[in-house]
């Protein structure tokens, strides 16, 4: 659902929009997946996420199904403040899942982590691992 006029976003739907943004990412969901599985495009779920269209009460039932919370996730008054920074791209507290923080904290790892998840060919998304294990046990450093 639209809003109208051109009014900023209500505080509740950018409440809703950051907690569909963190169960997407915990889910390991890019945008185009989650819009795959629920019959949107990836720019649907990005206003979603911003709160820039409203989330209905059916589209937010099978959001909550298909990532595997409750529905009243989506509406608890206290925004974990962990996942907060995350979707912000700040460093939360120290200590808090600190494997997922790693993971999620490089912009570069987000885009990786999105557009693999794009690759429909298992046999390229193979090969592509493959790739990034043997980089990887490289250090880094330059091949040649």
């Amino acid at each position: 659902m639209k809003r109208k006029n051109n009014n900023p976003p209500h505080p509740m739907d950018i409440q809703v929009g950051q907690r569909l943004r963190a169960a997407r990412l915990l889910a390991g969901f890019s945008q185009s997946k989650l819009g795959d599985h629920v019959g949107l495009t990836f720019q649907q779920i990005q206003k979603y996420e911003k709160g820039m269209n409203r989330i209905g009460a059916s589209r937010l039932q099978q959001f909550a199904q298909l990532l595997n919370v409750p529905a009243a996730y989506f509406f608890e008054q206290q925004f974990d403040a962990g996942m907060a920074d995350i979707c912000a791209g700040q460093q939360p507290a120290p200590g808090f899942a600190e494997p997922l923080v790693t993971v999620l904290r490089s912009d570069q790892t987000r885009d990786l982590m999105e557009h693999f998840d794009r690759i429909q060919s298992e046999a390229m998304r193979a090969s592509i691992l493959h790739l990034v294990k043997t980089a990887a046990n490289y250090g880094g450093a330059e091949l040649g």
